[in-house]
């Protein structure tokens, strides 16, 4: 795996490109983010990039499981994004490789950005198509939402995404 985040996060997000940035290392790993590192990040590389480091701080914040990834200390989620999204020991990864299922403990959630990056990697068959942006595969732990951008996953969608999440989380807790 190749990304930015925990290393041993149990959230992965998955996302086509990467962001063109010095401080990033090209190797096969995982890197936790600093502090500031994101904002760093987003000042280099564009708005963009600071939209899906937004629409991810703003998931898991609505997300708020205690059992899985506890936001309780945070006010908002701007202040969850620049203290601990991303970082070591924060629980989440946002992933620039494809995942790897088979490998993926019961407790992994895999987020794959994108319709169309989705349908690039055949991961999956059946997958449930649940309408026009999201779709499921429970036996996988995978969710396809729309890119992390305020228009295609607008904070409607990010209270279905986080529905699915919770559904998918209970589905996998009766199963184990």
């Amino acid at each position: 795996m190749y990304g930015l985040g925990d290393p041993l996060a149990h959230f992965k997000v998955y996302i086509a490109n990467r962001p063109q940035f010095k401080n990033l290392p090209h190797t096969d790993v995982v890197h936790p983010v600093t502090q500031g590192e994101i904002y760093a990040i987003g000042q280099a590389c564009g708005n963009g990039w600071r939209k899906v480091f937004n629409v991810y701080a703003k998931l898991v914040f609505a997300l708020n499981s205690p059992k899985f990834m506890d936001v309780t200390k945070y006010k908002c989620w701007q202040d969850y994004r620049d203290q601990c999204l991303l970082q070591q020991n924060s629980n989440t990864a946002l992933l620039f490789s494809p995942p790897i299922l088979n490998q993926s403990q019961a407790q992994d959630i895999h987020i794959i950005m994108g319709k169309t990056y989705a349908n690039s990697l055949s991961l999956f068959q059946p997958i449930n198509q649940l309408d026009n942006d999201f779709a499921i595969d429970v036996d996988q732990n995978l969710i396809v939402c729309p890119y992390f951008d305020y228009r295609q996953l607008s904070n409607l969608k990010i209270i279905r995404l986080v529905e699915l999440i919770t559904k998918l989380k209970a589905y996998n807790s009766k199963q184990g």
